[in-house]
């Protein structure tokens, strides 16, 4: 399987709540950026994987563990790889990292479909070659 991939966020006002410390939400998106940017590390650009196979990436389903808080100008380290492969869906592993103290974790399931009718479909034999 692929390694390891790491991404840095920082967080801006605008990922914080009242109290100012990261909305729950917020590390999905955060997550969703790292992964996005492991597989365009890998020569795997969404949209043009879309206009070459007439396929997409959706996510399917998210488990995700909160450990301590992150705060407004953190610099965090994203992490995504590949923790479960599958013929029509992949389970990534994704953590949020602050000076080394882990702040959440969670995994991400997302399923390949066609992209015109959103129906699920096997993911190419050359994007799963890319992932393991």
């Amino acid at each position: 399987m692929s390694e390891g991939f790491e991404f840095p966020v920082r967080v801006y006002w605008e990922d914080t709540d009242a109290g100012g410390i990261v909305f729950y939400a917020n590390y999905l998106k955060f997550f969703e950026r790292a992964r996005t940017e492991w597989l365009r590390a890998l020569g795997l650009e969404q949209q043009a994987l879309r206009a070459q196979t007439g396929g997409m990436f959706v996510v399917s389903e998210t488990q995700v563990k909160y450990h301590r808080p992150a705060q407004l100008d953190d610099l965090l380290r994203v992490t995504a790889r590949l923790a479960e492969p599958g013929r029509a869906s992949l389970v990534i592993a994704q953590e949020a990292w602050r000076d080394g103290v882990l702040l959440c974790e969670g995994t991400i399931r997302i399923g390949w479909v066609e992209a015109e009718r959103l129906r699920p479909a096997r993911i190419p034999s050359v994007i799963l070659e890319r992932l393991l």
